[in-house]
């Protein structure tokens, strides 16, 4: 079923190479095709979910499929969810057809060549959530960079080439720590038992000294914070937003930043837990920052969708946070959180296009009173920005709810930093949905725009009840994913005594022991806002004696 669906977009490709379009009179067809393939992709998602074990007692792992790929070297073609891989991969799922329905009007040169990228990223998307062998992962972690290196260089605007290359570049260096990582763990597998592997249960087992988790939880963390992005890493991700086409904005948002959390939660902090946690402080620390420095950011954009780009810096932070604070509130609620903005955040960037569709620009000072003029449109993007900024009901709610309550758990203070950015992130929505929809209509050129088409509404719709089922009704999302973070939360745990880091009180906390060479005896849960003169060392040397 994993091979299945990862093959089908790449099946699509292949058929769409022998179909002829120089004169541009085949583009239909090709849509169609495109689009048929991602609906069956998703309909073999769809599959999966209801055929996912749910129960207590079900595997960690379902749907595995293992055959030797390289075993010279211990590669192993090893595809396998749990119900984090599985949201994320129904969520891949989810937005391809709606992202590809974005491109109907506002991708019109090279109609083939953009559709054969579409579904390759999507073939790579799911492959990045199904891989249990960390080869395997890396292959489709690099793959999915070109078609979205192409989407953004070829369709976007003005300065496509700048962002296009800017993204690259970025992840790219993220992605050689990585692979730098990836293999020295492989290395340390063959020293320990004589065979080369990359398989992810077998390094899990792995006994690696606290100097060497240094090392490669950083190479990890750091191609991770990357993607997510985290604050000082997020400058790429602006550029890369404001140039690409609509649809390509809305797998950016939807799905590639997701990747960077996901990889915090099933690769960083549990192959090494010990260095994770030692380093969770300031990773706490950088998200807290990424909050409150994207709302404000934001809020001074007059370009709407550098805004929304900017909010998604701001509530990727929410995360990251939920993800260091390593307890299972934290931890479920980013898992949540992702999801939930995959979807909202999806939707602001479609909705942008459209109005962007229509007047051929995304100023904010050149709307005003659209709401006389296209009141469906508004109550649309009525309904996502409330998403948005967290409205009780909505999903957006109960993601950072839950980041909230496990943070608090470890340090309340945590709290106060998150919710500024949330009563910030209300402010820079709502005043940019006041500024464009009401009031008297400004521009001329405002007072004849067509309100959202059938395709639009096909387009708009399935977000925005998705957003309302995913406020109304989590826990159909919460409980496929809950054993899985339960399971990544305990393994950290048993690793790191770090039972004071999840639940003791504030008085009872010690300071967190300092990364370095030497395996720290215990993690007494201090407060990632632990002031900087305590947090020094992260940036000293490692190795020798200590």
């Amino acid at each position: 079923m994993l091979s299945l669906a990862i093959l089908l977009p790449v099946v699509g490709a292949i058929l769409l190479l022998f179909i002829g379009n120089r004169d541009g009179a085949k583009d239909g067809l090709i849509r169609t095709i495109t689009l048929a393939v991602s609906l069956v992709t998703f309909g073999v998602t769809l599959m999966l979910w209801a055929g996912f074990d749910q129960s207590p007692t079900a595997e960690t792992f379902q749907f595995v499929e293992r055959a030797p790929w390289i075993p010279a070297f211990g590669i192993e073609y090893s595809l396998g969810i749990d119900g984090l891989g599985l949201m994320l991969v129904v969520l891949t799922g989810f937005l391809t057809p709606i992202a590809l329905l974005t491109s109907w009007e506002s991708i019109e040169t090279k109609v083939k060549e953009f559709s054969i990228f579409m579904l390759v990223l999507e073939a790579a998307m799911i492959g990045v959530f199904c891989a249990l062998d960390l080869f395997l992962f890396y292959v489709f972690w690099d793959i999915l960079l070109i078609p979205m290196y192409f989407l953004i260089g070829i369709w976007g605007y003005d300065q496509r080439i700048y962002a296009a290359v800017k993204f690259i570049l970025y992840t790219m260096a993220g992605s050689v720590l990585m692979l730098v990582a990836i293999i020295g763990l492989s290395w340390m597998h063959h020293a320990a038992t004589g065979e080369y592997s990359f398989d992810l249960m077998k390094l899990y087992a792995l006994d690696i000294p606290y100097n060497t988790q240094w090392w490669f939880f950083l190479a990890f963390a750091v191609a991770f914070a990357i993607k997510v992005p985290l604050f000082p890493f997020h400058t790429w991700l602006p550029d890369a937003h404001v140039q690409a086409p609509t649809p390509g904005s809305v797998i950016l948002a939807g799905v590639l930043l997701k990747m960077g959390g996901y990889g915090l939660i099933r690769f960083a902090f549990p192959l090494f837990p010990e260095a994770g946690v030692s380093f969770a402080p300031l990773i706490a620390t950088l998200s807290v920052i990424a909050i409150i420095y994207g709302a404000l950011v934001a809020m001074v954009q007059p370009d709407m969708k550098k805004l929304v780009a900017y909010s998604s810096v701001s509530h990727m932070g929410f995360v990251v946070l939920g993800i260091t604070a390593l307890n299972v509130q934290g931890v479920q609620g980013a898992s949540y959180q992702m999801l939930a903005h995959g979807v909202s955040t999806g939707a602001l960037f479609a909705l942008v296009g459209m109005m962007s569709d229509r007047r051929h620009t995304r100023l904010i000072s050149e709307y005003g009173g659209i709401k006389s003029v296209m009141p469906k449109l508004t109550a649309a993007f009525l309904v996502i920005t409330l998403s948005s900024v967290g409205l009780p009901g909505m999903n957006g709610f109960v993601g950072e709810f839950l980041i909230m309550l496990g943070a608090f758990k470890w340090d309340p203070r945590l709290v106060v930093g998150a919710g500024l950015g949330v009563i910030l992130s209300a402010v820079y929505m709502l005043w940019m949905f006041q500024r464009v929809f009401y009031g008297p209509v400004t521009n001329d050129h405002n007072k004849g725009l067509p309100d959202l088409s059938f395709r639009e509404w096909a387009i708009i719709a399935p977000l925005a009840a998705m957003a309302i089922v995913m406020g109304v009704f989590p826990n159909a999302f919460l409980k496929p994913m809950e054993p899985a973070v339960t399971s990544i939360v305990q393994r950290i745990q048993s690793h790191t005594s770090a039972t004071a880091h999840l639940s003791a009180p504030d008085s009872t906390r010690s300071h967190p022991p300092s990364p370095g060479p030497t395996a720290p005896a215990g993690y007494g849960g201090a407060s990632p806002l632990t002031p900087a003169s305590t947090r020094s060392h992260l940036f000293a040397p490692v190795g020798g004696a200590n």
